[in-house]
């Protein structure tokens, strides 16, 4: 296995170059900030960006939780791959992380400031420091999960169409816990007042009976009970209603919705 590192500051944009740094060399799998990734997908692991204090984050970059450890490191050796790519804020940082997860030491070095002009640097600084965002070397869809609740979007990057690497490779951004000058919450009324005025208008619905919200660490359950409008066909109610209201809640509040139970109590029939 060829183990090659990426080394630099905290806010130079290293999470944001993986990626292009790996399709220029051939290199199929990073471990970055607690996560196992390959081929765009989260393999394991837990993102340090996930934690709720900077030394909890540096605890978790440094694989220093024994199963944590022990389930990536698992997952390496069950996928074999032939180039690794670590990513480090120092060369220290990388031999421990390698060491941990019983892995060869870096055969290759790659300075942060080889591949970025100082422009980028300044604006990955000025992200990091003003706006609090932090980048994550895989696609929005394999992050979101692990995210619910915090601001979470994606960031496509044109591919260099004369290299013949054409379309595009997308970078997670989050704002994470440790990031905030204090902390914030959605209530379950906000979340409840969002799925009603996302359900208005839904053809066949006659009015929500009752609305509960579930919240969990991976997401959010809803469980709402409706009235059918005379005429309205129950499957079609109740698949609009589910659309809507996952997509409101999803969009409103960067929450993850596992699911949206329905169930129809009653008909509101017309008067005569």
């Amino acid at each position: 296995m060829k183990i090659t590192s990426l080394v630099g500051k905290s806010g130079t944009g290293k999470s944001f170059q993986a990626i292009g740094l790996c399709s220029e060399r051939g290199i199929d799998y990073i471990i970055d900030d607690g996560l196992f990734i390959g081929h765009g997908m989260v393999l394991a692991g837990k993102s340090a960006k996930r934690q709720d204090t900077k030394v909890g984050a540096i605890k978790t970059a440094l694989f220093t939780d024994a199963a944590h450890r022990d389930e990536v490191a698992a997952k390496i050796r069950e996928t074999d791959p032939a180039t690794l790519l670590i990513v480090g804020t120092s060369d220290r940082m990388v031999s421990q992380i390698a060491g941990r997860l019983g892995l060869p030491q870096p055969q290759e070095r790659v300075d942060i400031e080889s591949i970025t002009t100082s422009d980028e640097r300044r604006i990955a600084h000025y992200r990091r420091q003003e706006l609090g965002q932090h980048i994550i070397p895989a696609p929005t869809l394999e992050v979101k999960r692990d995210f619910s609740g915090y601001f979470l979007h994606p960031i496509k990057v044109l591919r260099d169409m004369r290299q013949g690497k054409e379309g595009a490779t997308e970078r997670s951004v989050v704002r994470p816990t440790f990031s905030y000058f204090g902390r914030f919450s959605i209530s379950d009324k906000a979340i409840r007042d969002i799925v009603e005025a996302s359900a208005r208008g839904i053809a066949g619905l006659g009015a929500i009976d009752s609305l509960f919200v579930k919240k969990r660490p991976d997401g959010v359950i809803i469980d709402a009970k409706i009235l059918l409008r005379e005429g309205g066909r129950i499957l079609d109610v109740a698949r609009a209603f589910q659309d809507a209201a996952k997509q409101g809640v999803e969009e409103m509040t960067s929450m993850n919705m596992l699911a949206v139970d329905v169930r129809v109590t009653d008909i509101v029939w017309k008067e005569a």
